[in-house]
């Protein structure tokens, strides 16, 4: 089954106010009584948090209504009503609030820290007793305010992932492989198309200091960005990525026009995804005639692009992953340098790395729920 989700329509609910208590002191040696009716107590609130052991919206998605407690009703003897306790929505890191029927933005977690939390809708306030509205000349009020009602908003929840470097290609090309080499993920592998179905996410250890967090992003086909295959799902992923690596296979001829085409679906999708900084990777160097074909595929780069950098890899082999290793460094160092933002560990942050980070720590930013 799988468990990945990255978009859920809710339903919230604050919780409404307790209402206010009419109630007066009779007591049998207090001959001057009066009135002693509590307030209402105060509606739950919705509150949103970042946990970044929650990895994809699932549970969200089918619980579909989340209503915060409404708060008690004053009592007599000056008694309060209880508070009603509030209802705290878990979101991954990553996920943006909007209004379900206008699109209006509310909430960005992308630049919040771990466990930042955003309440959204606060809860009613509690009605007053008639001990509030006692003065000279209304010794013994029987009025009293109702509480306030809560709020109610339908939303919907949108996650894109959060990582340094995004993994491009069509199905097949090697990227789940790389992935797998360069990172602790583990996706899965097989000679089919489509075998990566959810987003996965592993961590380079680039050098002693600087580690990089890798998506492999489901394969796009032409016409993603129109809607055909799984890329167009996904293609929103790619967006808050620093930077690009495109994967092309060249162990046989349909890598001619591989670049072009990816490229052409990535611009149709959003042109600001392909101003991001991108190298590009020949896969199955290791092929026969696969030599022949990256130079053609090479060529073909240059010229829609000179100034970006073909590696000729073999993942199987391991061979070139040095080479890309250092480039995917050096596109970080060029942003640290720029001040660009870029994702560590579901954060938003400017250096673009997580320094001296322990590698165990790594394994919770892979997504649940791949079949194996």
């Amino acid at each position: 089954m799988n468990l990945f989700a990255d978009e859920a329509i809710i339903e919230v609910q604050s919780g409404k106010g307790g209402n206010g208590c009419i109630a007066f002191r009779r007591e049998k040696y207090v001959p001057m009584g009066g009135p002693n009716g509590g307030d209402g107590g105060k509606g739950g609130d919705v509150i949103f948090c970042v946990r970044r052991n929650v990895k994809t919206l699932a549970n969200i998605r089918y619980k579909r209504f989340f209503r915060a407690k409404n708060g008690g009703d004053g009592q007599g003897w000056n008694r309060y009503g209880r508070d009603g306790e509030d209802v705290t929505i878990a979101v991954p890191p990553g996920t943006t609030i909007r209004d379900a029927e206008t699109n209006e933005l509310i909430h960005d977690f992308a630049t919040d820290s771990e466990d930042a939390q955003f309440t959204f809708l606060v809860g009613g306030k509690g009605g007053w007793g008639n001990v509030h509205f006692k003065s000279s000349t209304n010794q013994a009020p029987r009025r009293a305010n109702a509480g306030q009602e809560g709020e109610y908003r339908k939303l919907r929840l949108e996650l894109s992932i959060m990582a340094d470097i995004g993994l491009v290609g069509f199905p097949n090309a090697g990227k789940s492989s790389l992935l797998d080499a360069f990172t602790n993920a583990r996706p899965k592998i097989a000679p089919y198309p489509f075998t990566t179905k959810i987003p996965n996410l592993g961590v380079l250890r680039a050098d002693e200091e600087t580690d990089v967090i890798i998506a492999d992003i489901p394969g796009i086909i032409e016409g993603a960005s129109e809607g055909a295959g799984l890329g167009i799902q996904f293609l929103k992923h790619i967006s808050r990525t620093a930077g690009l690596i495109f994967m092309i296979d060249v162990s046989d001829d349909a890598c001619f026009g591989a670049f072009k085409t990816l490229r052409g679906e990535l611009e149709d999708y959003s042109k600001d995804l392909i101003s991001k900084p991108h190298i590009v990777l020949c896969n199955k160097i290791d092929e026969e005639g696969a030599a022949e074909r990256a130079e053609k595929v090479r060529e073909e780069v240059k010229a829609l692009e000179p100034e970006t950098q073909v590696f000729n890899v073999s993942v199987i082999l391991h061979e070139g992953l040095n080479d890309v290793r250092l480039a995917i460094l050096q596109i970080m160092r060029a942003l640290e340098r720029s001040g660009a933002d870029t994702a560590v560990s579901g954060k938003t942050e400017k250096s673009g790395f997580l320094k001296s980070r322990s590698v165990d720590d790594t394994m919770e930013v892979q997504f649940p729920g791949q079949e194996q």
